[in-house]
């Protein structure tokens, strides 16, 4: 790699904390928060909202997941609009 181009790429956990999950990886990201991992040495931490443990998709659960605030943003900055006619 060309040095000094690329951005920092270090190692760094990210936990989920619905799951009560946390794995470590590499990663550009940065955080203020540390913690302390099973090696024994400390890592930034990241929070997420949803991962492998606790997505629909891979835990085979439904969950509920308030999309009533997303449309009503929607439609407070885009406004109802109506579709021309089809055809007419």
């Amino acid at each position: 790699m060309k040095p000094g181009i690329h951005p920092d790429y270090h190692p760094i956990v990210f936990r989920d904390r619905a799951a009560d999950f946390a794995f470590l990886t590499k990663s550009t990201m940065t955080s203020a928060q540390t913690i302390e991992w099973e090696d024994g040495n400390t890592y930034p931490v990241v929070d997420v909202e949803i991962s492998s443990a606790s997505h629909p998709f891979w835990t085979g659960k439904s969950r509920l997941v308030d999309t009533a605030g997303r449309v009503e943003k929607f439609r407070a900055r885009y406004g109802e609009r109506t579709r021309p006619n089809a055809g007419n």
